[in-house]
């Protein structure tokens, strides 16, 4: 599916374009912009700086409107039962965040595991009030965070000397 998207964007943007709006798409974010701008062979820096921003640029929107999106998805008879569980998956992870607040944010959204990521964490931080920026701050750790892990992870070792030389 990434392929297809990035393909689409590539043929009518740029590989650079289709780097920033692919780390827009939820649960795709920056994990698939980094891998797939790699893979394009694009520059390791720009990437991770286009993914970063493309991949914070929904941020403020999700942490002010995300709570009534929700709301708004639960009530669309296609999107309901996922978006219930969806959420429900979410708020299973908000005690741990709670516990550890910023840290736990930041961790949350930094660690490239499937489910976690900017849009999820912008949508826990909404659902549990948590001050907006404050809560950006924390996400934008994470990003960066997981731009470079995901950086490193598709360069490989052999990429990961490269980046110090």
């Amino acid at each position: 599916m990434i392929d297809t998207i990035f393909n689409f964007l590539a043929e009518h943007v740029s590989a650079y374009g289709a780097v920033f709006i692919v780390s827009m798409i939820p649960l795709i974010e920056l994990r698939g912009s980094v891998i797939v701008g790699t893979a394009c062979g694009l520059p390791w820096l720009n990437v991770l700086a286009l993914s970063t921003l493309g991949n914070l640029l929904p941020i403020p929107f999700i942490l002010i409107f995300g709570e009534k999106l929700l709301a708004w998805l639960k009530t669309l008879p296609m999107l309901a039962r996922f978006t219930k569980w969806y959420e429900a998956r979410l708020m299973s992870k908000s005690e741990t965040i709670q516990k550890y607040a910023f840290y736990g944010l930041w961790i949350f959204v930094g660690i490239p595991l499937p489910g976690t990521g900017a849009w999820s964490g912008s949508l826990i931080a909404a659902l549990l009030n948590v001050p907006p920026r404050k809560a950006f701050a924390a996400i934008a750790c994470g990003v960066v965070t997981a731009g470079l892990i995901m950086t490193i992870g598709s360069r490989g070792v052999a990429g990961l000397i490269q980046l110090f030389l």
